[in-house]
């Protein structure tokens, strides 16, 4: 008979010092070992220290859930929503009269749960998975969002109605969700740019990109945003909610002001990483027209992380994607060398950003479903 487990929900620390218990710690100790044995890679793997940032952000609440067999920690529900509409800061004439009307839009919330692979199949994923959806039905959210990795499997294939990618439909997740109600919206592709990156190709394709580029040159920097720059960043920031491809997910307008953009870069510099951001001018209009972001850990055994990157739709058309991206890997070489690769993730149906990735040296390590669940509304 297998041993019980219980189900409880846990604070998050201040700081890693104030990880009392290592709950944190053993919490983040589970989502890695997921992770690892979903993509067969350590490079995926994040330190305490480095996620706890992500976990103090306001603006992004989160509720945590532990499950412990004989008091160790075996699996995690990690539950995430967004400020109210009449919480969320006020949208500025910068973002445009189009994004207002997306500030009434349903609370959404994001819904992680992972469980030692030695502790699946015994009701813990379950139990976790029922705990979190009852808080989001008490807050009253509309919809759920989540991604789970589906190693390659022989068999039947479940497509997303986006037509790009497809998961093994009888791995044990995908079964799970299915079960549970949820459906399959889109595929995302996990890749993979092994460093040192060769200076001469990177420097080659930099050229070809500058030879379209037109009125726009690319602004690189380490650490903190300049400040003349943050209300740029804000509206990039928000237009990732707008502009990105989320399919049938419906995601939300998540509106972003200079002062969240910094408070949040605040949070992560404060944590054992640097930021490494390439922004691209539009020289006639002194504004920014796109911009990407790496997370480099001060730990030069991990992965650097590819964030957001985008290019704004009326920006579009002169291979800033390409730009960026080669802007930074080039940064990346000068400030912070010496990590083993960088990791990115992109919509199977974003195919131009693939196509840049895929020109550049990023090969594909594994696939995510994004998964959306409709919940019954209690008001």
């Amino acid at each position: 008979m297998s041993p019980a487990f219980t189900i409880e929900e846990v604070g998050i620390p201040r700081s890693i010092a104030e990880d009392v218990g290592g709950l944190f710690a053993g919490m983040m100790a589970v989502r890695n070992a997921v992770e690892i044995a979903a993509y067969g890679i350590p490079e995926v793997a994040i330190t305490p220290e480095e996620m706890l940032a992500t976990y103090l952000d306001e603006n992004e609440p989160k509720r945590v859930l532990l499950a412990r067999v004989g008091g160790d920690i075996v699996g995690r529900a990690v539950l995430q929503t967004q400020l109210r509409a009449d919480s969320a800061p006020e949208v500025g004439e910068g973002l445009g009269a189009s994004l207002d009307a997306g500030l009434d839009a349903d609370q959404v919330g994001w819904l992680d749960v992972q469980v030692l692979p030695e502790f699946q199949g015994r009701g813990i994923g379950r139990g976790l998975a029922d705990a979190i959806e009852t808080l989001a039905r008490e807050a009253d959210l509309a919809r759920l969002i989540t991604y789970a990795v589906s190693r390659d499997a022989p068999g039947e294939r479940l497509a997303p109605p986006t037509g790009f990618g497809s998961v093994p439909a009888g791995n044990r997740e995908v079964r799970f969700l299915l079960a549970r109600g949820w459906t399959l919206e889109q595929v995302e592709r996990g890749s993979r740019f092994a460093l040192p990156g060769d200076p001469e190709a990177l420097a080659a394709l930099r050229k070809a990109a500058e030879a379209h580029s037109g009125d726009y040159r690319a602004l690189t920097w380490v650490g903190a945003t300049p400040p003349e720059l943050l209300e740029d960043l804000a509206v990039l920031q928000t237009r990732m909610s707008t502009d990105a491809p989320s399919a049938g997910l419906d995601e939300p307008l998540d509106v972003w002001t200079a002062e969240r953009f910094a408070n949040k870069e605040a949070l992560l510099l404060d944590a054992p990483l640097q930021l490494l951001t390439a922004a691209a001018l539009h020289v006639p209009t002194g504004r920014l027209g796109g911009f990407t972001r790496l997370s480099v850990p001060h730990d030069l055994a991990s992965a650097v992380n590819q964030w957001d990157t985008i290019v704004l739709r009326e920006h579009r058309g002169h291979r800033l994607g390409m730009l960026l991206k080669i802007a930074n890997l080039q940064l990346l070489d000068e400030a912070a060398p010496g990590h083993p690769s960088v990791l990115t993730w992109n919509a199977e149906e974003n195919r131009p950003m693939l196509a840049v990735n895929e020109a550049v040296g990023f090969v594909p390590i594994g696939y995510e479903g994004a998964w959306k669940k409709q919940l019954g509304r209690t008001g």
